[in-house]
């Protein structure tokens, strides 16, 4: 009898315990508190009605005559049906079909307007939970006032990025939240100095590399900088394994999405490389500065085109061009100029240093290897969310300073003025696109 006890007492132990972790999951997912619900549902209000509109009144979000570049050089249909390019999005084919099917339940079975809707809602509630992991980051993690706290949020919120994703269904906008999330979850651990479940690292591998396979590199970063990892050769072990480990889960489920032909990667990502590394119609630095560093916040200028589906339907599609002001450029330079210094006041910081790792491997990317360079305006979703957590980084930094955060705060008050402007302006024009084309 006694041992029967034990025994229960110790399986209601193990599902309390599952149980608290359950929850801890959810309330790490959705707003926990009444300022993190007005938070989301103000985005997600605001989003919404644009997204809404959109899909309501005109044809862009999708429409199966054009398969990719209707905006920005955004692939919707093409990703919608397919979940795009095997070798840079091997398991996104499986999350769209997830997508797709749940739209088409809403819309009855047609690809109408219903469904449009549909998707463009399913957008809405990713990158207002992006936004909602930013909210819980700063306040939670850097601890700032919730004053600083929201006036970066709505910064965060008014960028480019945040702005087309909320309502475009693609692989960045759910990567979006993705790396909100994982981020905010790994400086969790971090800060309580915890180290990060094997599963939980396989899973967000997965799910992460799954919809884009550069990003899988990202989610090692954070296990690099867990208490005593290269001082016990125990420590080391376990990490080693626990990458391994979600190593073999990704690419075993990689290779069975292709039928495990596993040279078809090289010679397609070596395909795709070569088309998309070698547009030198700009000069460098000004796509870096344009459409990296600055498309991805700030709208630049608009250029419609003639566009064709390779079947005999032209249509016209709409892309940035490099900035025609100098004040844009001032705005990014004073930007890149704030988030370097954060990361110098914060370099002894190792959640600063995850942020900024992860950063500078997109750089890599897109900067050194230019990669997607002349088109990196679209890939704001795996780090645009950088800038406004390394900007409270830097706020927190200068916490008992009050001459110093005076001054920062004024500067950003200005830029965060200029950018709603600017992004509004724009906007306008993407309307009056909408109008005339679609």
């Amino acid at each position: 009898m006694v041992s029967f006890l034990f025994y229960f007492c110790r399986k209601f132990q193990q599902v309390s315990k599952f149980k608290t972790k359950f929850i801890d999951f959810f309330r790490l997912l959705f707003p926990s508190t009444g300022i993190e619900l007005i938070v989301f549902l103000f985005f997600l209000v605001v989003y919404g009605y644009l997204g809404s509109y959109i899909s309501i009144h005109h044809k862009i979000i999708f429409d199966a005559r054009i398969p990719w570049d209707a905006y920005f050089s955004f692939d919707n249909k093409s990703i919608v049906m397919t979940g795009g390019s095997f070798e840079r999005h091997p398991l996104s084919y499986y999350f769209f079909n997830w997508i797709r099917e749940l739209a088409l339940l809403f819309s009855g079975g047609k690809m109408d307007g219903n469904f449009r809707f549909a998707l463009a809602w399913f957008s809405n509630i990713a990158v207002s939970l992006s936004v909602l992991q930013v909210f819980k980051y700063l306040k939670n993690i850097i601890q700032l006032p919730l004053f600083i706290s929201l006036l970066l949020i709505a910064f965060f919120g008014s960028f480019s990025t945040t702005i087309l994703l909320s309502f475009t269904p693609e692989n960045f906008t759910y990567t979006l939240f993705l790396l909100t999330l994982f981020n905010h979850y790994s400086a969790i651990k971090l800060k309580k100095e915890e180290k990060i479940p094997a599963l939980a690292l396989a899973f967000s591998g997965i799910t992460i590399g799954g919809l884009t396979v550069t990003n899988i590199v990202k989610v090692f970063i954070p296990v690099a900088f867990e208490k005593g990892l290269f001082k016990s050769w125990k420590k080391f072990g376990n990490a080693v394994f626990r990458g391994f480990f979600t190593c073999i889960c990704f690419i075993l489920l990689y290779l069975n999405r292709i039928d495990f032909k596993y040279e078809n990667i090289f010679s397609k990502t070596n395909e795709q490389y070569e088309k998309f590394s070698n547009v030198n119609s700009t000069p460098i630095w000004d796509m870096i500065l344009s459409y990296f560093f600055g498309g991805n916040i700030l709208f630049s200028n608009f250029i419609v085109r003639d566009k064709h589906n390779m079947k005999g339907y032209d249509y016209k599609g709409i892309v940035m061009d490099v900035y025609s002001s100098w004040i844009p450029y001032i705005f990014i330079a004073v930007l890149l100029v704030l988030i370097f210094w954060s990361y110098y006041k914060n370099f002894r910081n190792k959640l600063v240093q995850v942020l900024m790792i992860s950063f500078l491997f997109d750089i890599v990317i897109h900067c050194i290897l230019r990669f997607g360079l002349h088109t990196s305006y679209i890939y704001g979703g795996h780090f645009a969310f950088v800038y406004a957590l390394l900007l409270g980084w830097l706020f927190y930094s200068y916490k008992d300073s009050p001459k110093i955060l005076s001054l920062l705060f004024a500067v950003f008050s200005i830029m965060f003025a200029y950018l709603v402007t600017n992004n509004y302006l724009r906007m306008t024009e993407f309307f009056w696109f909408l109008n005339t084309y679609y």
